[in-house]
């Protein structure tokens, strides 16, 4: 009587064992499509944003050269650039000149438009 508990028991558990194989199986296979779903959808708006960074570079491209503007490959509108972001994240007219190499009146006269824009919108915001 013994023994045939012991073999019922055992025989439960290589069928219990086996169904959490298969589920376990299973559940991995769900989860790989979810994934797979969710990269395919990142990659989707990388690439809507890569088209729409493209287009903004064009637009610009475009305006400035309608406006007669510098051609968007000079030294001084990579400087410009640079500076524009340095300000923009908080750095003072003095950590640019240094960083830049350049004297703080200069950097303030380069990003005086951008300064003046950022004054008057503080002041709509308001």
């Amino acid at each position: 009587m013994m023994g045939w508990a012991i073999a019922i028991l055992f025989g439960s558990a290589v069928v219990l064992l086996i169904l959490s194989f298969i589920k376990t199986t299973q559940t991995n296979s769900r989860l790989e499509q979810q994934i797979e779903h969710v990269s395919i959808s990142v990659l989707n708006e990388v690439h809507e944003l890569e088209k729409q960074l493209r287009n903004i570079q064009l637009d610009a491209e475009i305006t400035a050269q309608q406006a007669g503007a510098a051609p968007a490959v000079s030294e001084e509108r990579e400087l410009l650039r640079e500076m524009l972001d340095l300000y923009k994240r908080g750095y003072s007219v003095e950590s640019i000149a240094g960083k830049t190499k350049l004297k703080p009146n200069e950097v303030e006269h380069m990003l005086s438009p951008f300064m003046a824009q950022k004054g008057e919108r503080g002041l709509v915001a308001q």
